[in-house]
């Protein structure tokens, strides 16, 4: 019997399985799971409020899920796809690497966008689809494949090589500790500045090797074109 208390993680898997509202998946799923575990609802309150002050930063990822959620059921891909509709020489390769870029400059500052499932998924893939589909009209499966593939690696670089550069950031304090037990001192400031060149080149490197894979894509499916 003791299984049945995992009931909740099964409403949401299948409710995001169906693509149901989120926010009615969450609550449902945490409901369920309370009263299988024999809660009352006072008890239940009082699990979520103290769940909620002692896991802040999963609380916060939590509720940008949910409102991210509710913006997407109220036309959040479309907006970003005419906002792509209104820039003439926007290219999917230049969305991906203008996000690189400011993704980079604002986790050097700790601050976070909501990662693939928060902001890329929702804004950034709509928008460099409909970039993509203004240069070839409509773009096959593969290349919306390819897109998704493109966008959360942006994101996972930006984002890997960019935290690092905050000097109270969980990254640079890991960095910190591994040196500190193989017998070297080093502060932050100073690994801060060696990482500035690192995390450069890797934006780099990344944007260039997203644009021209871009471009071949976009080569290949215009031969396509052509041969149809």
């Amino acid at each position: 019997m003791e299984y049945i208390k995992l009931l909740g993680i099964v409403i949401v898997i299948l409710g995001f399985a169906l693509k149901l509202n989120s926010i009615l998946i969450i609550i449902s799923a945490c409901v369920v799971t309370a009263f299988v575990s024999g809660m009352d609802m006072m008890t239940f309150l009082e699990t979520l409020g103290n769940s909620f002050v002692s896991n802040r930063s999963m609380c916060t990822f939590i509720i940008v899920m949910l409102v991210t959620g509710t913006l997407e059921r109220s036309g959040l891909k479309q907006a970003a796809s005419a906002l792509m509709g209104k820039m003439k020489n926007a290219s999917a390769g230049i969305v991906l690497g203008v996000y690189g870029v400011l993704r980079m400059l604002f986790a050097a500052f700790n601050v976070e966008f909501g990662g693939v499932a928060g902001f890329v998924r929702p804004i950034v893939l709509p928008m460099a689809h409909a970039a993509a589909e203004k240069e070839n009209k409509k773009i096959s499966e593969k290349h919306m494949e390819e897109l998704k593939g493109m966008s959360a690696g942006m994101e996972n670089i930006a984002m890997f090589f960019g935290q690092v550069l905050f000097v109270g950031g969980s990254g640079m304090l890991l960095v910190q500790g591994t040196y500190k037990d193989l017998g070297y001192d080093v502060a932050l400031a100073d690994l801060a500045k060696t990482q500035i060149p690192v995390a450069i080149m890797a934006l780099i490197v990344s944007i260039t090797y997203y644009m021209i894979k871009n471009k071949k894509i976009e080569k290949q499916e215009h031969r396509k074109d052509e041969v149809s």
